[in-house]
């Protein structure tokens, strides 16, 4: 399979999630605002995210997809399949205890999340009811990114990135159909995040069932494969906890500062996952169970070759990226959000956020692409200790900037503390003799900043100022924003493909 075919059906796919993300995103200002409501909602839908990332999409995966393909390629069918039946059952063991405590225990952990919203007790029970609701979500999403892994290994790449789809789909008609009809509204929202749990794992089903990896409960505590993604999984948890600490407890700072503070986090967060999640995370997907192929084949020259191919594509992708949102910031954040109770303050305060966001962009997305690097060779407590450091640097920062730039501090701390994880990494790499970057970086940097600067002066003269994108109407600012990007994008390809840089010089077929 040709990688950069895999990466633009990723891609895709993930475009359309992050479209109905946006889409939904949109409905929910528009419905809700940015207030009570929609602070009490990111704080219960936040912390099984939290989880998620810690038991699925961050530690487990992080264990279990460079065992897994060393079983399927070494091993055969039908080890993998007890391997797969094996981690699922503990897995699922495992989500079903912490998913009961949540419930049960969510007071509790609403006010560790959250502690400035106990002085608001409406807000604060508000948040515990929707909680309650939602925290089930983490043992379906969770074994959604366990057959996600699956898929991915068996280069399957569509289906998991396809499947976020229908979160979004379900979020969306929970607030258009069932809002109107319970009290207060905006718990609407909390269902259907529930339901999307359900919809997605539900999707997965079908294409596990067709591999033959479809899994069955099946307990063997003794199992060789399960102890080696356990032991994997200790210093992953605590990795992945690190960086998860680090959001909680910016999430604790926003708790205390203006209402609205948490909501302009998400929001301008939201239009950081867009490309990070197009980029870092589908460049991370398909780079992971190559990377481990070749380390599997102990072929260090084509594992080195790779990580490289996967940092210049970011490169020439996510600069463009990072530039583009901190010049078009209003007139992105006006044009998807700045409807009914989304008031116009609301567009300053998100776009304080998201261009503090936007300095650490080619970060967040680079550390995507470097910490396969270790995961691959099994290698998890190298990564680990940078993100100890990542989290004491970035609180450190947030103490430094909270004071003078309040919420956008925090968004600057955590991509600030990005591009430092992202920094570390890349020279462990290098001095660990794992990565060993091919000739013309030099030459290559200077061309992506030099069409970089291009494309966003081109953009700075189109977008015609910020304050009349807060006066026009939907469909004027619609057209004139995708004017803007594909203006943007055509100026930025065209000046790389006059500098020498092209699409097929990137082709490279997966191992």
């Amino acid at each position: 399979m040709n990688l950069l075919h895999a990466l633009a059906k990723v891609s895709s796919m993930t475009l359309l999630s992050r479209i109905l993300g946006f889409m939904r995103d949109a409905i929910i200002a528009r419905s809700f605002g940015a207030g009570i409501y929609t602070d009490a909602f990111f704080i219960a839908f936040k912390i099984p995210n939290l989880l998620r990332r810690l038991f699925a999409e961050g530690a487990f995966a992080q264990a279990f997809v460079p065992i897994l393909a060393e079983y399927k390629n070494r091993r055969g069918h039908d080890e993998t399949k007890l391997l797969v039946d094996h981690v699922a059952t503990v897995l699922f063991i495992a989500l079903l205890v912490v998913t009961l405590i949540g419930v049960i225990a969510a007071p509790a952990v609403v006010y560790i999340s959250a502690p400035g919203f106990a002085n608001e007790p409406d807000k604060f029970a508000l948040t515990v009811d929707m909680l309650r609701i939602i925290f089930p979500y983490i043992l379906f999403i969770s074994l959604v990114s366990l057959a996600g892994g699956i898929l991915n290994t068996y280069s399957r790449f569509g289906v998991p990135a396809f499947t976020p789809v229908l979160l979004n789909v379900a979020m969306i008609a929970a607030t258009l159909l069932l809002a109107p009809h319970i009290n207060p509204p905006a718990m609407a929202l909390a269902w259907g995040v529930a339901l999307g749990g359900v919809l997605q794992l539900a999707l997965q089903i079908p294409f596990l069932y067709k591999l033959g990896l479809l899994p069955r409960l099946r307990f063997n505590w003794h199992d060789e494969g399960v102890w080696r993604v356990l032991k994997l999984m200790g210093p992953a948890v605590f990795g992945v906890s690190i960086a998860q600490i680090s959001l909680l407890i910016n999430t604790i700072f926003a708790s205390f500062l203006e209402t609205g503070s948490v909501s302009w986090l998400y929001y301008a967060d939201r239009l950081m996952e867009f490309p990070t999640g197009m980029l870092g995370v589908a460049l991370g997907t398909i780079l992971l169970p190559s990377l481990a192929k070749h380390y599997a084949d102990n072929d260090t020259k084509q594992y080195s070759q790779l990580l490289d191919w996967g940092l210049r594509l970011t490169l020439m992708l996510a600069l463009p990226a990072a530039a583009a949102l901190a010049v078009l910031a209003v007139p992105l954040i006006s044009t998807l959000f700045l409807y009914g109770n989304f008031h116009i303050h609301d567009v300053w305060m998100t776009r304080q956020a998201l261009m503090a966001y936007s300095l650490g962009l080619l970060g967040l997305i680079m550390v995507k692409i470097l910490a396969p690097g270790f995961y691959a060779r099994q290698n998890i407590k190298t990564p680990v200790k940078i993100a100890i450091i990542t989290l004491v640097a970035t609180q450190l920062m947030n103490l430094m900037f909270v004071w003078k730039l309040q919420h956008a501090g925090l968004a600057l701390a955590i991509g600030l503390g990005a591009c430092l994880n992202a920094g570390l990494l890349l020279w462990k790499l290098r001095s660990q003799g794992i990565f060993q970057p091919q000739t013309g970086w030099y030459g290559f940097m200077s061309k992506i900043s030099i069409a970089t600067i291009v494309m966003a002066a081109v953009l700075w003269l189109g977008m015609n100022g910020q304050e009349h994108w807060l006066h026009t109407h939907f469909h004027e600012r619609i057209i004139h924003l995708s004017g803007l990007v594909v203006l943007g994008a055509g100026t930025y390809f065209i000046t790389l493909r006059l500098l020498g840089i092209h699409a097929k010089q990137f082709i490279r077929r997966a191992a």
